[in-house]
């Protein structure tokens, strides 16, 4: 018993059938731990030793077990084990298994079959492992499982995953190369757009408005700017060099945090100072009105060319 109450601690309460008789757990003591209620069959072959609702991380590593020694937590499951918020709420547990191993199907678990496991798992649980980050981008976001996520709801993710840090520009692309290209098209795109620094959903799509003008040049993403004395000034989301016209996506939604969103406010200040004009736009009016938000910026930009000023800010690069 003393090594049934570890293997429990380990993998808090949720056990197979296998793993209970190594510890000594007769197959007549768990049908009649079964039978009692005292515990219940969540999964074929996995045990749950108790009664009540499991918890997430409990049907995260129930599903494990089920799929087996070689099984990986993936797509959307893996993203919410390694803490994006942006998701589309999914109830069914995702689960990568090796091409050769057949399993029955089963309600709250979806099985994917593959014969390209995540080299770079990671563990999980002390007894499940999960995919990488970048592969969970990547597997959950691929139009081919026939979800259809739309672009925002990818940009969401992508962007996320790069501004909290949680995977990298580099791994997503990487990923990209070793996956299928079907189902891949609209996600490749997403990448390079935020490679190219855009860092949030809704610069994204500031960023697709902008090119559409026949009176805007390039702008710069995310860059980082110096005065006239060299100091480092606020990286605004976009910036336009001629005009020293900066672009701010003011949105408490896509920003890391509260402080972040009053960060950005406080960046008004310091951008102003140094002359530089500041345009704010909240996501909703880039998606509901894309037009007026570009014929704003449009105007602000000719109304700066036209004052004549040489502005002294200096872009020195551009983030990647």
């Amino acid at each position: 018993m003393d090594a049934l109450a570890k293997l429990l601690l380990r993998q808090e309460k949720i056990v197979t059938d296998a793993q209970l008789a190594e510890a000594g757990v007769t197959h007549g003591m768990l049908r009649w731990k079964l039978k009692r209620g005292d515990w219940q069959r969540v999964l074929p072959r996995v045990v749950a030793t108790f009664s009540g609702t499991l918890t997430r991380r409990q049907q995260f590593i129930a599903a494990g077990l089920y799929a087996g020694e070689r099984a990986q937590l993936a797509g959307l499951s893996a993203l919410e084990i390694h803490g994006f918020r942006y998701l589309p709420k999914e109830p069914a547990v995702h689960v990568l298994v090796p091409h050769e191993r057949r399993l029955r199907r089963v309600p709250r678990v979806r099985l994917h079959r593959t014969d390209r496991l995540d080299s770079t798992e990671w563990p999980y649980a002390g007894c499940v492992r999960v995919c990488s980050p970048a592969r969970a981008v990547v597997d959950a976001l691929r139009s081919d499982e026939g979800r259809g996520f739309d672009v925002q709801t990818m940009r969401a993710v992508v962007a996320e995953g790069i501004q909290r840090a949680i995977t990298t520009i580099v791994d997503l692309q990487r990923e990209l190369d070793l996956a299928r290209r079907n189902g891949t098209a609209v996600l490749r795109a997403v990448v390079d757009e935020v490679a190219d620094g855009v860092r949030s959903a809704p610069e994204a799509e500031l960023r697709r408005l902008a090119k559409q003008s026949l009176i805007l040049p390039t702008i710069s993403w995310n860059p980082r700017l110096a005065d006239a004395d060299g100091n480092d000034l606020p990286t605004p989301d976009g910036y336009l060099d001629l005009a020293a016209l900066a672009l701010e996506v003011d949105s408490r939604e896509f920003h890391l945090s509260p402080e972040a969103w009053e960060a950005t406010l406080r960046h008004h200040n310091q951008l102003a100072a140094a002359g530089i004009l500041v345009l704010h736009f909240t996501p909703k009016q880039i998606r509901e009105t894309p037009h007026s938000v570009l014929a704003e910026i449009e105007r602000a930009y000719v109304a700066r060319l036209g004052a004549g000023a040489a502005y002294k800010i200096r872009v020195i690069s551009t983030l990647p």
